[in-house]
């Protein structure tokens, strides 16, 4: 099953960083979100990439043709006049990835729809390229498969720490307590698996996924949701960057499978 990442917007909330780069190709440990995400995936099997690019496509290609190269043992022997390479060994993942230039202003479901040639007609997955998540990708696919219905989302909530009152007349404070994790309403936070006949939801460049599309599939009945109670972090400012750079730093990164 391939694997869609959204990783074609501005990033604008994260400041300066997206202003030199796209913003899944900004570093958390030394390597892009993007990378992680992968990395995400590939732990669990699945290594067929199309990376709907936009803002700065450019970056992310040149970082995928490098990658191989700065990954590798490599002599060059011009002692006969040629530029010979020899590749000795090599620490890369058995990735395929295809990078899709799909515009710089389309909209989240435009680029679904523009890479519709490289998905095919089989189930796909599809996530944000700013996100990272412990999902049990595989069970995720599971559940997909087992209902029949067009498309899945991952469903989190998100801790609050803000504490709740109850206020009555003249601004009383009539209750207190600390807020939890089941006042929070469900959020999508990517990580999905759609069947190719949500592509025929999308109409053009100008269609945002989350909107038309999604609330069509709701309609209908077609949308479900797998809710994960584990981690979830998106990378949408500078203080959530530094959050996932803190816990790669103490070794503590939930999203890092392949290392435990």
């Amino acid at each position: 099953m391939k694997v869609v990442i959204l990783a074609g917007g501005f990033g604008t909330r994260i400041g300066e960083e997206s202003v030199n780069r796209p913003k899944p190709m900004i570093e958390i440990g030394g390597k892009p979100i993007l990378w992680h995400i992968m990395k995400e995936y590939s732990y669990y099997g699945f290594n067929e990439f199309i990376i709907c690019a936009g803002y700065k496509q450019n970056m992310i290609k040149e970082w995928f043709a490098d990658y191989f190269l700065y990954n590798s043992d490599v002599t060059f022997d011009f002692s006969n006049g040629k530029d010979d390479v020899t590749i000795h060994k090599n620490t890369t993942e058995p990735w395929k990835v295809t990078i899709v230039d799909t515009g710089y202003r389309t909209m989240t479901g435009g680029r679904i729809k523009r890479v519709r040639e490289y998905i095919g007609s089989e189930p796909f997955m599809m996530t944000y390229g700013d996100g990272v998540c412990d999902v049990d990708i595989k069970k995720l696919v599971e559940f997909h498969q087992s209902h029949g219905k067009l498309a899945t989302l991952t469903a989190v909530k998100l801790d609050q720490q803000k504490g709740i009152l109850s206020i009555g007349e003249n601004n009383t404070v009539r209750a207190f307590r600390e807020k939890n994790i089941g006042d929070s309403a469900p959020i999508n936070a990517g990580y999905m698996v759609l069947q190719p006949e949500v592509l025929d939801y999308i109409e053009d460049d100008t269609t945002i996924l989350e909107a038309e599309p999604m609330e069509k599939l709701a309609a209908e009945g077609q949308l479900m949701s797998y809710m994960h109670t584990g981690f979830w972090q998106c990378m949408d400012n500078s203080r959530e960057k530094g959050i996932l750079e803190e816990m790669l730093a103490k070794g503590t990164a939930p999203w890092k499978k392949w290392e435990h």
